[in-house]
């Protein structure tokens, strides 16, 4: 006698009636952030929380421009997942239901506040509360990634009230990293200058402060660290690393300048050598987030193990 066949589960699928309330909870949303997402400055801006963002990518054009390629990479990252997601059980909850009045609430609190950010935050967190309201935790899940990627294109510019900070560290460390070396530096506020008297001096300004290398580093260590990390803490580690692997290296490039300028010449070292010092510091930034992840991702306790003597057999 034939075993029972077991029951078929519910698939990942569009079918009409959940596609038709996930793209009228879209058009709702859509409609939300549009009318109702930003009053700050309405006469430039208008209404739309979405024209606040773009706008401030567009001021900030050098050191936010990869938030368009974020997008791109979360679009990406959602296809990459389409035999996952077709295979996923369906199971409609009430749990994405309150992520969403949560985001919404947030959203209130910011638009009432004139705090934007707030609100932007808010759109990438409705969007994932309603895919598990709609789809199921199971869907929700594997979309876990995307949504929070995106979530990092609309909120990685709070990074800019960190400008004068990143300047402060990267000076002092590069100082430290001089001195060495033998190369007497003095570090005042954010000006770098030779201790000897008649050489070197450079101002760390703005565009040199890391930012763009930070909120690259960070843009880059997350596909990086989920794509090729076997656990979720290995992930978050890596991810977390990327931020003082991003001023470790920008604090190097002003250290490279300093030699530079101390052994070759100042003229060298702010010309030629300072525009092409940014691009090596975006291949070492490459490189220490590789390597990082390579010691990461090894299995230590096999190693340990490996190296422990061998007890001797019995005579």
């Amino acid at each position: 006698m034939d075993a029972p066949a077991a029951p078929a589960r519910a698939a990942f699928r569009p079918d009409a009636v959940r596609l038709g309330v996930f793209l009228l909870a879209a058009a709702a949303g859509l409609w939300l952030y549009t009318a109702h997402g930003c009053d700050s400055d309405v006469a430039h801006e208008g209404h739309s929380i979405f024209a606040w963002v773009a706008m401030h990518w567009r001021l900030a054009a050098k050191d936010f421009q990869i938030n368009w390629a974020i997008c791109a990479v979360a679009a990406f990252a959602v296809w990459r997942e389409r035999r996952a997601l077709a295979e996923a059980e369906v199971r409609p909850s009430w749990g994405g239901t309150l992520v969403v009045a949560a985001a919404l609430l947030v959203h209130v609190v910011g638009y009432r506040s004139q705090l934007p950010r707030l609100s932007v935050a808010s759109t990438a967190l409705a969007l994932w509360g309603t895919c598990w309201a709609v789809w199921g935790w199971r869907v929700a899940r594997i979309l876990a990634f995307p949504c929070a990627y995106l979530l990092l294109a609309f909120t990685n510019s709070l990074l800019v009230e960190l400008t004068m900070p990143l300047r402060l560290m990267a000076s002092r460390l590069a100082v430290l990293l001089l001195r060495g070396v033998g190369i007497p530096a003095v570090a005042d506020g954010t000006v770098v200058r030779s201790a000897a008297g008649g050489g070197f001096l450079f101002d760390v300004e703005e565009g040199c402060s890391g930012l763009r290398s930070l909120v690259t580093m960070t843009a880059l260590a997350a596909p990086y660290a989920c794509w090729t990390m076997r656990t979720n803490a290995r992930r978050l580690i890596l991810f977390a690393l990327s931020v003082p692997l991003a001023m470790l290296a920008n604090a190097l490039r002003i250290f490279s300048l300093g030699v530079v300028a101390e052994w070759i010449g100042t003229s060298l070292a702010m010309s030629l050598y300072h525009d092409f010092s940014g691009y090596l510091v975006f291949f070492l930034s490459l490189l220490l987030l590789v390597g990082a992840g390579s010691l990461i991702d090894q299995d230590w306790r096999a190693r340990l193990c490996a190296l422990k003597p061998r007890k001797r057999s019995a005579a």
